[in-house]
């Protein structure tokens, strides 16, 4: 853990109105879990803050509590950085370098404002102020929870926080299904459940809400898409431009593909590779000992966490997938 807190609750109530809370690049259920649970939070210590997000997000995660009051940044540019410069206090939450928040960074980067990093993933950069990091935690939100513990008051947590906290909890876990859960992510789930949180009607929101189009295109993804290569080892589908347009995909819609290739007997290694036209974007799953943040940041200028990764490439489809197969070879003995 690396705790270098210096402010307290009152603090931050000094300068209500002036405090921005970030989160990566097309934020997943962690980002806008813990975003939106830590808006909650100084909105009942009477605090006022404002959320911007980089981008745009799925809208499977648009019913979380206070997601109308979210900007986001591409949208209103100027209203942003307004907001960004006058800022008194920064929260950078999921995320642990600024290229993460695209142009985002360079207003952060020239802010005045304290840059506080609550964070996760493995090798966080030197952009903040103060920072709440545990690399190798099951979730930001978890971390949320118990910087709340550690430095706040943990008496004004609400249901709604407990929603959003709960719903980061789940999605980064699988469920609490990945190594990352601990016997802490599980007392603090159980501490949210006697907030009031009612963790079924959360699983339905997250994953019983799918689009038509979406479930058709699972289906042929499922039917036509997964190669198995490295004798069975590594499940690798890719889905092109013309695909995507096929089934009118929209954010979110191929969130969990990735996972398949994983449930496939004797697959240690599971690949998703999308042309999204302007850049072909790559998510990466393990089981137990492949590393898929080393795999990602040498081939693909790439990170995440062990077992769970993403890169980039910005050559065509057809030269990333012939480049992975290439590349996968060199981590046969991680398979």
């Amino acid at each position: 853990m690396q705790d270098t807190i210096k402010h307290n609750l009152q603090d931050l109530q000094k300068h209500s109105g002036k405090i921005v809370i970030t989160t990566h690049h097309k934020p997943d259920g962690d980002a806008m879990g813990s975003s939106l649970g830590l808006y909650h939070y100084l909105k009942e210590a009477g605090i006022d803050s404002q959320i911007i997000t980089p981008t745009d997000y799925a809208e499977f995660l648009h019913w979380l509590p206070g997601n109308d009051t979210v900007m986001v940044y591409t949208d209103d540019v100027q209203k942003s950085n307004e907001l960004i410069n006058k800022a008194s206090y920064v929260f950078c939450l999921d995320f642990n370098a600024l290229g993460r928040i695209n142009e985002m960074g360079d207003s952060i980067a020239q802010s005045d404002a304290t840059v506080v990093m609550i964070d996760h993933h493995q090798d966080p950069q030197p952009f903040d102020n103060e920072r709440f990091v545990e690399v190798g935690a099951s979730s930001t939100c978890e971390l949320i929870y118990k910087y709340v513990q550690t430095h706040l008051d943990l008496s004004l947590m609400t249901k709604q926080m407990g929603e959003c906290i709960y719903t980061g909890l789940i999605t980064d876990t699988g469920s609490f299904r990945f190594g990352s859960t601990t016997s802490s992510t599980i007392r603090t789930a159980a501490d949210l459940m006697d907030l009031g949180v009612v963790p079924d009607q959360i699983y339905r929101s997250l994953f019983d809400q799918n689009r038509l189009e979406r479930l058709q295109l699972l289906g042929y993804f499922l039917a036509n898409k997964i190669e198995l290569i490295e004798d069975g080892k590594v499940a690798l589908a890719h889905l092109t431009v013309e695909e995507l347009k096929k089934y009118n995909v929209i954010t979110g819609d191929t969130e969990g593909f990735v996972n398949y290739g994983l449930g496939i007997k004797g697959v240690k290694m599971s690949a998703l590779i999308i042309d999204r036209e302007y850049l072909v974007k790559m998510s990466f799953r393990s089981a137990n000992a492949f590393p898929c943040n080393e795999f990602s940041a040498e081939f693909f200028n790439g990170g995440g966490h062990k077992n769970a990764a993403g890169g980039a490439s910005k050559d065509t489809l057809a030269n990333t997938l012939a480049k992975f197969k290439e590349s996968i070879i060199s981590y046969r003995n991680h398979l």
